[in-house]
C-alpha cells in the first residue's frame, strides 16, 4: 500500500523528469480542462439536442476524473508536507489554494443533489467550472515559474504600479482643472479625467473623451510620453525576474551534477 501510494504521488506531483506514464497523465487531464473550458464557451450559443446530450456525458465523465483526482491529492496528502501529522497535512492540503480550485471544479456538479432547492438558481454556478482552466498550473512548470517571478519581484511591480497610479490621479485633477471650463459635459469631474488618465497612460486612447485646449493637448502629449516609458517598466521587471529565476535554475541543476544522487555526498 505504501508502494502505490507513493507511485499516486508521483503521477499527481509535477516533475521536470517525468515517465512516460506521469506524461500521459498529465496530457490527458490538461486535455480534459480544455475541453471543458470549451464546453463552457460553448455552453452561450444555441446547439442542437445532441450537442448538449453529449456535453452532459462529457461533463460527467469529467467530473468523476477530477474527484477522483481531488481524492487521490488528499490520499498523498501526508507525502506532500512530510513533516506534518496525518491530519494536519489533510487540513493544510484542503485548505492550499490548489485545493480550493479543485474543489470550485467539482462542486457545482453536486450541488444540486446536496441542496433541493430551484436548480434554476443554481445554474449561474455552473461558471465556477471556468476554474477547472487553473488546474493546469499544476501540469506545466512554465505557469510555476511566471508565478515565482510575480512573487520574487512583488515589491518592485508595486512600487512601478504606485507610481503610475499617483501621475494618472494627478494628471486627471490638472486635465479636469484645464477642460472642464470649455467642457463641462466630458470632463465633469475628476473621475472622467482618471478615465482620460488610463486609457492614455496605457497608449489605448479610446477618443471618447479627449481635450480640446491647447494647455490639455500639451498635457495629453507628456502623459501619452510618460506612459510609453511607465507602463514598459512593469515589463522590463518581469523579464528581469525571468532571466534570474532561469539562471538560478540552471545553476542549481549544475550543482546537482556535483552531488552522489544516492548518498548525496560531494563528489570531487
Amino acid at each position: 500500500m505504501k508502494n502505490l501510494k507513493q507511485w499516486v504521488f508521483c503521477m499527481l506531483q509535477p516533475d521536470e523528469k517525468e515517465t512516460k506514464a506521469e506524461k500521459i497523465f498529465d496530457v490527458f487531464i490538461i486535455s480534459l480542462i480544455i475541453i471543458n473550458v470549451v464546453m463552457v464557451i460553448a455552453d452561450t450559443f444555441s446547439l442542437p439536442a445532441a450537442v448538449k446530450t453529449a456535453f452532459e456525458y462529457l461533463e460527467f465523465v469529467s467530473v468523476i476524473v477530477f474527484t477522483i483526482e481531488y481524492l487521490l491529492r488528499l490520499w498523498t496528502a501526508r507525502l506532500l508536507y512530510p513533516g506534518l501529522s496525518a491530519p494536519r497535512a489533510y487540513i493544510k492540503y484542503i485548505f492550499s489554494f490548489m485545493a480550493i480550485i479543485d474543489l470550485l471544479a467539482i462542486l457545482p456538479f453536486y450541488l444540486p443533489y446536496i441542496f433541493p432547492i430551484d436548480l434554476r438558481v443554481l445554474r449561474t454556478l455552473r461558471i465556477v467550472r471556468l476554474f477547472r482552466l487553473f488546474k493546469v498550473n499544476r501540469y506545466t512548470n512554465s505557469l510555476s515559474l511566471i508565478a515565482k517571478v510575480f512573487k520574487s519581484k512583488a515589491s518592485q511591480l508595486v512600487s512601478s504600479v504606485f507610481v503610475v497610479g499617483l501621475l494618472m490621479v494627478i494628471s486627471s485633477v490638472l486635465m479636469y482643472s484645464i477642460e472642464n471650463p470649455v467642457q463641462p459635459d466630458v470632463f465633469k469631474n475628476a473621475f472622467s479625467g482618471l478615465w482620460w488618465a488610463v486609457a492614455t497612460f496605457t497608449t489605448v486612447g479610446y477618443g471618447d473623451i479627449y481635450p480640446i485646449t491647447g494647455a490639455g493637448k500639451i498635457l495629453s502629449a507628456i502623459i501619452a510620453m510618460l506612459g510609453i516609458g511607465l507602463v514598459a517598466v512593469p515589463t522590463g521587471i518581469i523579464s528581469a525576474g525571468f532571466i534570474e529565476n532561469i539562471s538560478e535554475e540552471e545553476a542549481a541543476e549544475e550543482e546537482k551534477k556535483h552531488y552522489c544522487p544516492y548518498c548525496g555526498k560531494k563528489i570531487d
